[in-house]
């Protein structure tokens, strides 16, 4: 009963505070990536506020040193890809909308005069419209904006939070009761195992995969190798999500830079070599059995995050579904261990 309430409380009030947790949650989750680094580093007799400046100002210099090198390159190719969709819609405006109509018979498309009387007569319902898509624009710059706030706390919680973070892990420790505090502390390194093999292995999948995809549509010769292959390595983090995202977005880049149908036939052959590679070799070799999240799983939890908290609830999903995992084995555990369970089994099978 009062475990119920308390999940119904914490879950309203990330509801409520959900706008200003991101930073919060990047910042937790950078700490807890960075503390074995600072740990590490304690052990060599280098103080813990000394640990957490070099391991910060290192992470910082290796950000930076890699936005600088492919930040000119991912522009480039967005202005690129930003050129091709304009293409795409001149092209579907000129030749796939009149294709369609001829080939369902449908009515033509009213003229530019008809559109304007009708635009004249209702000038009212145009100038609501107007001011609709400003308070859009203006919201949608106001939220640009708080973003770059949010974005500017990130290092700064991230440093208090790696300073503090044995000392925080040892006060929540003291104040679990002393009855369950063993059993409490297993799960908890448990989770901790899992989830960092899962931050772990999973990176390096992605980053695997973004650098396949990468070079296989450069040798391709597609223009937008790049920022595809990024795309569809940074996708891949929900199962077979990067495969197709990344297909349907090469396929569509190649059908409209090439005359010919081999570039399609390389796109699909690029990605369906990452996916057997992701499958066969690399995320049983850098992931493994660890985590064990069913596809189905992963899937769930990435959309149940996202439609409970948004973009927040997509980041935490899946560290958050591994911790699940953990808790219902414990669980199940426990319930094959009781009385209840006994009880049952003794019914099921005394003679009728």
């Amino acid at each position: 009963m009062w475990g119920a309430a308390a999940l119904v409380l914490v879950y309203l009030i990330l509801r409520l505070l959900g706008p200003i947790l991101m930073p919060f949650a990047l910042a937790s989750v950078f700490a807890y990536i960075g503390d074995p680094l600072v740990d590490r580093l304690e052990e060599r007799k280098l103080g813990r506020t000394p640990a957490v400046a070099l391991v910060f100002v290192g992470l910082t210099l290796v950000t930076a040193l890699g936005v600088l090198i492919t930040l000119p390159l991912l522009l480039d190719q967005t202005q690129l890809l930003i050129q091709r969709l304009y293409g795409f819609v001149a092209w579907v405006q000129e030749s796939g909308l009149p294709a369609l109509r001829q080939y369902f018979d449908l009515p033509e498309q009213s003229s530019v005069n008809t559109a304007k009387e009708a635009l004249s007569k209702h000038w009212s319902a145009a100038g609501g419209l107007l001011m609709y898509v400003w308070q859009q624009v203006s919201g949608s710059s106001a939220a640009v904006l708080t973003w770059l706030a949010n974005m500017t706390l990130v290092p700064v919680v991230t440093f208090y939070l790696l300073r503090d973070w044995d000392h925080m892990m040892a006060r929540i420790r003291a104040l679990l009761p002393r009855r369950v505090e063993p059993k409490v502390v297993g799960i908890a390194r448990e989770c901790d195992e899992i989830l960092g093999a899962f931050a772990r292995g999973q990176f390096m999948v992605m980053l695997s995969l973004a650098l396949v995809y990468m070079a296989g549509l450069w040798l391709v010769g597609l223009d937008l190798a790049l920022v595809l292959g990024l795309i569809a390595g940074l996708a891949s983090i929900v199962p077979y999500l990067g495969f197709i995202v990344g297909i349907l977005a090469a396929g569509l880049a190649a059908y409209f830079q090439f005359d010919s149908w081999w570039p399609l036939l390389g796109v699909a052959g690029v990605f369906g070599a990452g996916q057997v590679l992701e499958s066969v070799y690399l995320t049983p070799t850098l992931v493994g059995d660890k985590i064990g999240l069913h596809p189905v799983i992963v899937i769930f939890a990435v959309l149940a995050g996202g439609q409970l908290f948004g973009f927040l609830g997509i980041l935490l999903a899946l560290p958050a579904a591994a911790v699940i995992k953990v808790m219902v084995l414990h669980a199940h555990e426990a319930y094959q261990s009781s009385d209840f369970y006994a009880a049952a089994g003794d019914v099921k099978e005394s003679p009728e």
